[in-house]
């Protein structure tokens, strides 16, 4: 399935989540440049929610830009599959090599609002991303490696305290979210 099928296929489960999912079709739809960074309205990106089923924690990166400990998760940058996209980014910012995907069906749709910000030296605008969320496992006892350009320190915690040590209120509830569907996978 290509992407505009996979995210007709996924059922919401709340309004901002089908909100978002008409948003992500109308702009699939309409919009050739949409995964890549290059369009500076908007993009989409691609987020996991790492979990080590033996230890029933989930994996947070302390993120550079936001000061906040947050989820992996990076751009398109002209990929289409967003499945190969979060686990890329995860491999990439965590270190781990042995991360698979939980699931091969989106857990999760938001649009998220990205503040203006600098990222190496160059003056990022306000945008949104176009954010698909999926569930990776991983191993809580394989080595981490913090990735220096975007993170500077990983933790396995527990769900609840995901949540807690956010310093993004936009996120809390997304991460509150996710620990929900979570569940499933235990």
């Amino acid at each position: 399935m290509n992407l505009s099928e996979t995210i007709t296929a996924f059922r919401p489960l709340c309004e901002q989540e089908e909100t978002d999912r008409r948003v992500m079709l109308q702009v699939l739809e309409r919009d050739p440049t949409c995964f890549s960074r290059e369009n500076l309205l908007y993009h989409f990106t691609a987020s996991s929610w790492i979990f080590d089923p033996g230890s029933g924690q989930v994996l947070m990166l302390w993120h550079n830009i936001y000061h906040s400990w947050s989820w992996s998760g990076g751009h398109a940058d002209g990929e289409t599959d967003l499945l190969r996209v979060a686990l890329r980014e995860a491999k990439e910012e965590t270190g781990l090599h042995g991360v698979v995907p939980a699931s091969e069906a989106i857990c999760s749709l938001e649009t998220l609002p990205v503040p203006a910000h600098v990222r190496r030296g160059v003056f990022v605008p306000a945008h949104l991303h176009l954010n698909v969320t999926y569930m990776l496992r991983a191993d809580a006892a394989e080595p981490l490696r913090v990735k220096p350009d975007e993170n500077s320190a990983l933790c396995w915690m527990a769900p609840s305290d995901a949540v807690a040590r956010s310093g993004e209120e936009l996120m809390k509830p997304i991460y509150r979210k996710l620990n929900e569907r979570l569940e499933a996978f235990f």
